[in-house]
């Protein structure tokens, strides 16, 4: 990059002292240079003043400084007949200090020098309005703080001058936190004012970039910081750690967050951030600050119905998204059938989605990631936040450690739906229950300027039964520890070990002899290493590696009573190996081309102690095509699968808030979601790949255009895409999936493709703020077969279970004043496909149905509209807290969208049902609060 220097300007009225001192001065050491003594002297780890010191009294000379700037120096030197200088030289290299000599009097300068002379033509009329190269020439500070700039930080010198150096630029880096509890400033812009240089600051808070020698005035920008301007002298690397904080006054709320023009400027094509504290005055089903239900509202991403579990972004299955929490992941972060995010929005700093370009170290899923972070505690003081809604309760408390070094932070969330079920009139419901409940703790160390340590444990649980005889359970339970090295400016790494755990059962009591537990267990371990090194201004490497092993008990069933006739039974347990290695490079090539370019390998091993059936070929697979049965040992490796996935992404700048982006990712995954539901269901089961069942692979283009305007305030996206799928798992009709140990006799294999069109206008700032987001999308699945039996209509493609053509989201926030405000949410978006009758026949004396082909209809389209008034307390600083009050009515116009369509036989005929989960609308009063 050809970075442009700042002009020096300096004032001619200092022009004639300037020079008489300079003249003076080297005059001065040239003289002095002529007679320096020679010198026999030992220091043994004592303060670099007691030094200066010993030579005075060595010595006829005398020191002038600053005791602060020798400040935690110590030396361990000897010199044997040395003159003077070339012992302060060596005193001072690892120093910011320089020094001149007049007579015996020796003046340290932090940082600056005495020039011997100026740059030719330094004080010549015509060259006072032009730009001086020799960025070495003295700097006054006065003559650049900009007229009417209130700035509460000196500047910063970063480096000692050296006027013989022959760099002209240096690399500057650090950390970003908040002021109020020391937490990372995540997706903080810092960019020159008067140059195009900028960086962004990462999940940790930390920074890197290159700039010019000499001054430099920075800026910091990001929706809810003050803002930051901070001049910067530089001469040589070093670090610049900065402490903001939270601007209390800006309260215009912005749903989706983006770093300032970052989504012109990043390579990345698809990305997302979602700002949890941006979502809160989103109108959402009963009141709950939900950050999934959030992202259902950007362009690509979608679900199969209200209520859904689980999310497809672009034509992928809900099974194809990485969802990471603190780095681990969670398998089912959704409560009550997906009604509810199991994830605490008070303890949540950020949700980063990925849709296309993902990071090369992300690996093990086709479509997306999810990576939510959760905050570090309050450093300073004891803090909290927590709301009252309909039928949830939510507590967050931040408590400090350590001043400014060590937290935790805890969070728990309740339901009493329990409590509201059996008190309603309807009587089916008295005996249903239906509750849950999260919780989350983090504790997070800086150990020391170089050293952290942060760890996390969660753990959720749901449980229901609504009109059954059945009671569901599921949990989620996590626990991660990481930490993070800095070798150097240029150089960090981090450590992450974990375990998730995911489990489910079903407790099923009825006055028949059939009474049962069923179980059902996956557990993930993992290890990884990244390692980040900013090489140069123009290459920024990453790279790493990760191992992750899986242990699933894919069921168990226990009779329940003496009297049940369930037998008990166990299908073997599973295990598999996924590792990886990663490596990408930030190449910027020039001022206008920016290339993210990464290549990962991953290697998959399913592991025994297994037996595996071998089948005939060219007939369908079932017990009686058995060919072999083969049996392995514990931990013996049964069947590897690997390949290399390639991410490559690029930016075009077509002018400075213009840019042109593209991309390409090959994504391959070893685990399987089977499951006959429309949408994710607790009682779904994820299933390794063996000796009969392949990874799933899928490439993905996409390119888009991005475009800023109005000082960076609206933000206008157009991205297209096409994935193509190989080896999609999918069902036969009337399959068989629990409790089978032959699972691969009821799955079929094939293919999927998915293409659309995405576009998104963003206001990020004013009374009126929001974004609309449409996307015209396709997503289809063709199972083709030799076997005539393993075809699903005829070999064609069909639309998969969430395949929406068109789909629209309207968020909007009109703010009245600092502490009314209003909000809307409208969506809309085309109906999804089901298989309906197309001819009825009688068998049995019983009206009988014929389908029509998979998928081949759709149920009526859906849209819904959700209106909220948000009233926020005063914001009195020194209040003991803070409270803010969400007036929600979801589905204004109380649509009756249907969830599902249905069909049965009742007394001999065939009736069709509809369901729906919201028809009516819901209004919510959530009361949150903040200390």
């Amino acid at each position: 990059m050809q970075i442009k220097p700042t002009a020096i300007v300096v004032k001619r009225r200092m022009k004639k002292n300037l020079l008489m001192f300079i003249a003076l001065f080297g005059f001065i050491c040239v003289m002095q240079g002529q007679n320096e003594r020679i010198i026999t002297i030992a220091f043994d780890n004592i303060p670099l003043k007691d030094a200066l010191l010993k030579l005075e009294d060595k010595t006829n000379y005398f020191f002038y400084f600053e005791e602060v700037w020798l400040k935690d120096h110590r030396v361990t030197k000897n010199y044997n007949n040395r003159k003077i200088r070339a012992i302060l030289n060596e005193l001072f290299e690892e120093t910011s200090l320089n020094y001149f000599i007049k007579d015996n009097r020796i003046i340290l300068l932090n940082n600056a020098i005495v020039l011997e002379q100026l740059p030719f033509d330094f004080f010549d009329e015509g060259n006072l309005k032009e730009e001086i190269q020799d960025r070495s020439a003295p700097i006054f500070q006065e003559e650049f703080l900009p007229k009417g700039t209130n700035r509460k930080r000196g500047p910063i010198t970063i480096g000692k001058q050296n006027p013989n150096t022959r760099d002209k630029e240096f690399t500057i880096s650090g950390r970003v936190t908040n002021m109020n509890n020391n937490e990372p400033v995540q997706n903080l812009s810092i960019f020159t004012i008067d140059r195009e240089i900028y960086t962004n600051t990462d999940s940790d808070g930390f920074y890197s970039f290159k700039l010019p020698q000499g001054l430099n005035r920075l800026e910091t920008n990001l929706l809810g910081y003050e803002k930051v301007y901070q001049d910067l002298i530089i001469y040589g690397n070093g670090a610049m750690n900065l402490e903001i904080s939270e601007d209390v006054e800006v309260l215009d709320e912005v749903v989706v967050e983006s770093k300032k023009n970052a989504n012109v400027r990043d390579a990345v094509v698809g990305a997302s951030i979602i700002n949890v504290e941006g979502i809160k005055t989103i109108p959402l089903v009963l009141g709950e600050r939900d950050m999934l239900k959030a992202a259902l509202t950007l362009p690509g991403i979608k679900t199969a119905g209200e209520g859904s579990g689980g999310l497809n972004v672009r034509g992928g299955r809900a099974d194809q998204n990485l969802m990471l929490l603190d780095d681990i992941v969670i398998y089912n972060p959704t409560h009550f059938l997906g009604l509810f995010s199991a994830i605490n929005p008070f303890t949540t700093q950020s949700l980063e989605i990925y849709k296309a370009s993902i990071p090369a170290e992300y690996g093990g899923r086709l479509s997306s990631v999810f990576d939510i972070e959760t905050k570090i505690g309050n450093t300073e003081k004891i803090s909290g936040e927590g709301s009252i809604g309909p039928i949830t309760a939510n507590l967050a408390l931040e408590v400090p450690l350590i001043k400014k070094k060590a937290s935790i932070i805890a969070g728990f969330r309740a339901t009493y739906a329990d409590y509201i079920l059996k008190n309603l009139d309807e009587e089916s419901l008295n005996n249903s229950e239906a509750s849950f409940y999260d919780g989350i703790v983090k504790y997070s160390h800086d150990v020391n300027e170089n050293n952290s340590v942060q760890s996390t444990i969660y753990y959720s649980k749901d449980k229901f039964s609504i009109t059954s005889d059945s009671v569901f359970g599921y949990s989620n339970g996590l626990v991660s520890l990481k930490w993070n090295h800095k070798f150097s400016e240029k150089s960090r790494a981090s450590i992450i070990v974990g375990n998730s755990r995911y489990q489910y059962d079903i407790l099923y009591k009825a006055e028949a002899n059939n009474d049962f537990d069923f179980g059902y267990v996956l557990n993930e371990s993992l290890f990884k290493v990244n390692l980040y090194n900013a090489l140069s201004n123009k290459h920024k490497l990453s790279y790493g590696l990760s191992s992750k092993l899986y242990v699933s008990d894919p069921g168990t069933i226990k009779p329940i009573g003496s009297d049940s006739n369930v037998q008990q039974r166990k299908i073997d347990r599973e295990k598999g190996l996924e590792s990886a290695l990663y490596i990408s490079d930030l190449f910027e090539v020039d001022d206008k081309l920016l290339l993210d370019i990464g290549l990962r390998y991953s290697l998959f091993a399913g592991l025994g102690e297994a037996s595996q059936n071998v089948y005939v070929e060219g007939v369908p697979k079932s017990e009686g095509s058995i060919a072999e049965v083969r049996n392995y040992g514990n931990n013996e490796v049964i069947k590897t699968h690997g390949g290399f996935e390639y991410r490559i992404s690029g930016r075009y700048l077509l002018d400075k808030d213009l840019s042109l982006k593209a991309g390409f990712n090959r994504t391959l995954q070893y685990l399987h979601l089977l499951t006959t539901n429309t949408t994710m269901s607790p009682t779904d089961i994820w299933k390794l790949s063996d000796l009969n069942i392949k990874p799933q692979r899928a490439d993905q283009y996409s390119i888009g255009i991005f475009k800023n305007i109005v000082e960076n305030d609206l933000e206008f996206s157009l991205e297209g895409y096409y994935k193509k799928m190989h080896d999609l798992l999918d069902y036969k009709i009337g399959a068989q999936l629990i409790l089978n140990d032959a699972l691969e006799t009821e799955l079929l294999q094939g293919q999927g493709k998915a293409y659309g069109v995405e576009a998104l206008i963003k206001k990020t700032a004013g009374r009126f703020n929001g974004y609309l987001g449409y996307s015209y999308s396709r997503a289809l699945i063709k199972l083709n077969s030799a076997i005539q039996q393993e075809q699903v209509n005829n070999g064609d493609f069909f639309p998969a279970n969430f395949d929406k053509p068109h789909d629209l989201s309207l968020i909007g926030n009109y703010r009245f004043n600092k502490r009314i405000s209003a909000s809307a949410n409208f969506v809309y978006q085309t109906g999804r496909p089901i298989t309906y009758p197309v001819g009825k026949f009688i068998y049995a004396n019983e009206e009988q149905v014929l389908y029509s082909d998979r998928n081949q209809f759709r149920i009526p389209d859906y849209y819904r509209l959700d209106l909220g008034i948000n009233i926020e307390g005063n914001h009195k600083k020194k209040k003991i807290g803070h409270s803010f009050v969400n007036i929600s009515v979801y589905n204004v116009l109380g649509r009756n969208n249907p969830y599902s369509v249905f069909f049965v036989n009742e007394e001999g005929r065939i009736k069709a049902f509809k369901t729906s989960i919201f028809s009516i609308p819901v209004p919510t009063i959530t009361y949150n609060f903040k200390f």
